[in-house]
């Protein structure tokens, strides 16, 4: 997210899971309707909490395959009304791990952050991936 002024902020709606899951899913016409129109037209910003309950219940609830969430997700933070606190590309950068990697999508998205970060765990599937690759 370019920098962006507390006014401009405070003019944004914030999305929650809910939200975006009607919007995503349109299993609620009346509901896809008013989110639709909204995610569409107004600012918006999409917190990394809500983007990783979003990725939860399409998972364990929608039991969406790991690509198809990947895939749908990347397209719908591309929108260009929509903000996130990191730069877009994190976010993006986390669901690509998530769809490649056997960790959780919270892991997933501090697994991006290690380009920017100092990531500390002691989970060993997230140590893995925060190892840096070995170039050829």
């Amino acid at each position: 997210m370019a920098e962006t002024s507390d006014k401009e902020i405070s003019a944004m709606i914030v999305l929650d899971a809910n939200y975006i899951l009607r919007f995503l899913l349109n299993d609620n016409e009346k509901m896809f309707l008013e989110a639709k129109n909204v995610i569409i037209q107004e600012n918006c910003l999409i917190l990394n909490e809500v983007m990783a309950e979003v990725v939860y219940v399409l998972s364990g609830v929608y039991e969406m395959p790991k690509d198809l969430i990947s895939k749908t997700l990347s397209q719908f933070i591309k929108l260009e009304n929509l903000s996130t606190h990191e730069p877009k590309m994190v976010l993006i950068d986390a669901l690509k791990y998530y769809q490649s990697k056997n960790i959780d999508f919270v892991d997933c998205y501090l697994c991006a952050l290690k380009e920017k970060y100092t990531v500390k765990s002691f989970d060993k599937k997230l140590k893995k991936c925060l190892k840096p690759k070995k170039r050829s």
